[in-house]
């Protein structure tokens, strides 16, 4: 926490990006310093994501690979999401193939990947998810997706800072 607090702003935004690429949270994080706990990094961190536009949670949505997808690279992002992923190793063919399927789909109607928050969830709820948001308007969708990635980071801020 002292460390994250005494870092330089491009030093703090850089780290903050590694774990949601939406340079408009991670500026907004970084400005926020200095914090006095993790909980208080936490509740900011929730209370910028109803403030994010669709550009920013496109901006985000770069770093994150589909789901069940492998996932390549070395760098903070690639790491996470390979360990959020780690349910999908033990998913079975068909809901592998469901999935598959239900990301192009998603793609296709919404023009972005599909966002679910992975970590605690089993191949089949990520699928049945992914099934119940297709029906989705765009805006009751577009706010699945903020809500999903401010779980995420919420995850990621957390696991990075306690």
């Amino acid at each position: 926490m002292d460390s994250f607090n005494a870092a330089d702003t491009a030093g703090a935004t850089a780290a903050l990006l590694s774990l949601c690429a939406s340079s408009r949270w991670a500026t907004s994080m970084s400005a926020a310093r200095p914090f006095p706990d993790v909980d208080a990094v936490l509740d900011t961190s929730d209370a910028v994501f109803p403030h994010l536009v669709e550009s920013d949670l496109r901006e985000a949505l770069a770093g994150h690979p589909r789901i069940g997808d492998r996932v390549a690279g070395s760098d903070a992002g690639a790491r996470l999401s390979r360990s959020e992923q780690a349910s999908m190793a033990d998913a079975d063919g068909a809901v592998t193939a469901a999935i598959r399927e239900g990301n192009i789909d998603y793609e296709q109607r919404f023009d972005r990947v599909f966002l679910i928050r992975a970590a605690g969830r089993t191949p089949q709820q990520m699928l049945q998810e992914l099934q119940r948001r297709l029906r989705n308007d765009d805006t009751t969708e577009l706010a699945e997706v903020r809500e999903q990635l401010r779980q995420i980071t919420h995850l990621r801020l957390e696991g990075a800072l306690r």
